[in-house]
């Protein structure tokens, strides 16, 4: 169905939602934003949407102005972040919501097209480029290798933003950064984005504190996993997320110095 732009009802980082069809929204890609990045979203979010995976469904692609745009059905509802802010959802509540999709990720069978991390590693973290120090970079690829291998399937950018609260249920959306990686990756990726990003804008740091331990307290139930085995995957990690980070985001200067500093600590220990 052809479709036309019509009232924008969403932005985030990198993208503007835009109303296009009846039952359709276009994500369109922000000036500025590789097409690459606009066309690898849709292929991670067709293949998981085939495999079975809490996606939405991609319905067209096209280049709209010199950007990069996803045709998608519109999900109705408020985000989970949102519910949060107005007091609609507890962060109890929440936490059993992101556990649960953690875990349909998880079943989700893995498609061919998904990058392990150490391949993504590879690829990002190219000698002298100056986003990441040399030695960093070695480290945290060194780390990758001492890591059991989980080819399971990994959202890598899990939070209350990315959750669309529809009447059939949460629908996860926003899958550029998939990876193969396991729910350990997934579970490091939101403890990261709730407690270490907080000052860029995710919220009171109370209630995104409560959100992470009741996520947590919610997966260990869901799965049987122990507190001690889950706080181990996660610190395993969170080196790795916080260099997808420095990676895939215009960090503030102060954040990507205490980064950083994490990182070289993470390292040496």
């Amino acid at each position: 169905m052809a479709g036309s732009i019509g009232e924008k009802i969403g932005e985030g980082a990198m993208a503007e939602v835009y109303v296009w069809a009846p039952g359709q929204v276009l994500k369109l890609f922000k000036p500025g934003f590789r097409r690459r990045v606009g066309w690898w979203e849709a292929q991670m979010t067709r293949a998981v949407f085939a495999a079975g995976g809490p996606a939405p469904e991609v319905l067209d692609e096209m280049i709209l102005d010199g950007r990069y745009g996803i045709v998608m059905p519109r999900l109705h509802g408020p985000t989970l972040l949102q519910r949060l802010r107005t007091g609609a959802t507890t962060p109890e509540e929440a936490g059993t919501t992101l556990a649960a999709l953690a875990l349909a990720i998880q079943k989700t069978p893995t498609p061919a097209e998904v990058l392990p991390v150490r391949r993504y590693m590879e690829a990002s973290l190219q000698p002298g480029d100056g986003q990441i120090p040399d030695h960093i970079a070695e480290g945290v690829l060194a780390l990758i290798d001492r890591l059991p291998l989980d080819e399971g399937l990994s959202h890598c950018d899990l939070h209350p933003g990315n959750v669309i609260m529809t009447a059939e249920g949460p629908k996860l959306i926003d899958w550029t950064g998939t990876k193969r990686g396991g729910a350990s990756l997934d579970l490091a990726c939101c403890h990261f984005l709730l407690t270490e990003l907080t000052p860029e804008g995710f919220g009171d740091a109370a209630r995104q504190s409560a959100l992470n331990g009741a996520l947590q307290c919610a997966y260990m139930a869901l799965t049987g996993m122990s507190a001690a085995a889950l706080t181990a995957a996660i610190d395993l990690r969170l080196p790795i997320v916080r260099v997808f980070f420095l990676l895939g985001a215009a960090a503030r200067p102060a954040t990507r110095e205490r980064l950083l500093e994490r990182l070289e600590a993470d390292l040496s220990a």
